[in-house]
């Protein structure tokens, strides 16, 4: 079946509730509350985004609020990738069930670790400089262990291993909407 066959499946996908896009940021954030608060609320809702990524932290924010919804309203909330779901949008994603996730024809999918830019003073006695050390050395160890989080959320219920995004984050793993499809990753390409 066509992507437009398919799209005829899924007629609330045609109307999201909750339209998305930019950088995943504070700005991005707000938008999303607003748009919450307007949507219905009773039934099924939509969430649309494209991003080329931002703050992960923020993503998972707006994530953990739909799991909220979904588990406290028992709502069926669905997600709509468009375009491009690169980095944050794609931690945005894994808050959403494989069988809750659609793509729009075309749309790719970034997935890559958390980058980290620091830089670390070294000024002082001796014994607050390994103080120092430690705090960023478990700065470091906690994101990683939330981004092995996301990784395991993103794939869970899919045909992708958590394996395969550790081998393949490290170098911007793209994946196109049909291969996301075929993977598991999301339900159906519309």
């Amino acid at each position: 079946m066509s992507e437009e066959g398919r799209a005829r499946l899924y007629p609330l996908l045609a109307r999201p509730h909750i339209h998305l896009s930019g950088p995943v940021d504070q700005t991005m954030y707000a938008s999303f509350r607003d748009q919450l608060r307007a949507a219905p609320d009773e039934g099924t809702l939509v969430v649309a985004i494209s991003t080329l990524g931002g703050d992960p932290e923020v993503a998972r924010l707006m994530g953990d609020e739909i799991r909220l919804m979904r588990e406290y309203q028992q709502r069926e909330i669905l997600f709509l990738g468009k375009v491009a779901v690169y980095s944050a949008g794609a931690t945005f994603m894994a808050a959403f069930p494989v069988d809750k996730r659609f793509l729009t024809k075309g749309t790719r999918l970034m997935i890559h670790e958390r980058v980290m830019t620091s830089t670390i003073n070294l000024s002082g006695p001796l014994k607050t400089l390994t103080a120092t050390l430690r705090a960023k050395l478990h700065e470091i160890e906690h994101s990683v262990a939330i981004e092995e989080e996301g990784f395991r959320d993103l794939v869970a219920g899919s045909g992708i291993a958590f394996e395969e995004v550790q081998q393949k984050a490290p170098s911007n793993w793209y994946i196109e909407a049909n291969e996301a499809r075929e993977r598991g990753l999301v339900l159906d390409v519309i």
